[in-house]
């Protein structure tokens, strides 16, 4: 038997497969296994990092912050006075500090600072807002070791970029310093599931489909109990008025998009400083590709270069 080969996107390297390759896999998995239990979900999702190459000249350590588990990235050589606090994808329920730290390890690196990837409470378990709560708690205790908030960059992908927008909102309803920056890849904001790109890129993203999102809202909403609406858990309903300095990216073919494109415009529309790129042809937070594909690594440095500016 033949199979009809995917075709990859027109101009975009053949190192950047790598990513769609993996998603497909996974999607495969996932559409076979109709007893596929949340243990083997997540150890399916801790591969998330065999696309990223891991970057030289970086130590990890294990610590726990504000009552958090995580993991920090050193570059060797870096300002260990800014930080950024990386919060991981994974629908809020999969995904850890393990899958993401070599992602985390490539921008902290590009950007001279340390990173603290955060093994916040997951989903079913744990629904909203606990995972913002403990965004808050981490970042808090940062700034009570020393650490200037405006030092602090709160950053993460999918729904860790939902929560690295969260935290900040959370920071200001309970009237305490901001981050100075905030970075979201990819990130997973609407829960109501209303983009348009959810049907426009149905056929081009290799892992996002409404029942996969579908089955991530109820862990995070508690079965419907959590308003789809409020504007912790779903920051498209928020106020972002005095907001930091926001970099936002997202790949041209995911069904996400769109998020980021509706982020983007109503921080603006409120005046915020903020940076959109989405880049043609990739999929879901191809800055995982980082060290092995180009487009993430011209990505990231267009991230230091923007972090320094």
């Amino acid at each position: 038997m033949t199979t009809t080969p995917e075709i990859r996107p027109a101009g975009t390297s053949a190192e950047s497969d790598a990513l769609r390759a993996l998603y497909a896999d996974w999607s495969n998995i996932i559409a076979t296994t109709p007893d596929l239990t949340m243990r083997l979900f997540r150890s399916i999702f801790d591969e998330w990092h065999q696309p990223t190459r891991e970057p030289e000249d970086v130590t990890y350590r294990e610590e726990t912050v504000g009552g958090v588990p995580g993991i920090w990235t050193l570059p060797i050589g870096a300002d260990t006075s800014k930080v950024l606090l990386y919060t991981h994808g994974g629908g809020f329920a999969v995904g850890s500090a393990s899958s993401h730290r070599k992602l985390a390890a490539h921008v902290a690196k590009a950007l001279g600072v340390a990173a603290l990837v955060l093994d916040y409470r997951r989903a079913p378990e744990y629904p909203h807002p606990a995972q913002v709560e403990d965004g808050v708690a981490a970042f808090t205790a940062l700034t009570e070791r020393g650490v200037a908030p405006g030092d602090i960059t709160t950053i993460g992908d999918s729904a860790g970029g939902n929560l690295a927008v969260a935290i900040p909102l959370a920071l200001r309803e309970e009237g305490k310093p901001l981050p100075g920056r905030v970075i979201a890849f990819s990130p997973w904001l609407d829960m109501e599931n209303a983009g348009e790109t959810l049907v426009t890129n149905a056929a081009t993203d290799a892992l996002v489909t409404v029942p996969l999102l579908e089955g991530m809202i109820a862990g995070v909403l508690a079965e419907g109990k959590i308003d789809p609406k409020a504007p912790l858990a779903n920051p498209l309903y928020a106020d972002f008025t005095g907001f930091p300095r926001l970099y936002i990216n997202a790949g041209a073919v995911e069904a996400l998009a769109d998020n980021a494109i509706r982020l983007a415009e109503k921080a603006q529309a409120a005046g915020v400083d903020v940076t959109l790129s989405v880049a043609e042809g990739m999929q879901h937070v191809f800055p995982f590709l980082a060290g092995t594909a180009p487009e993430a690594d011209d990505e990231i440095a267009a991230i230091a270069k923007w972090y320094r500016s």
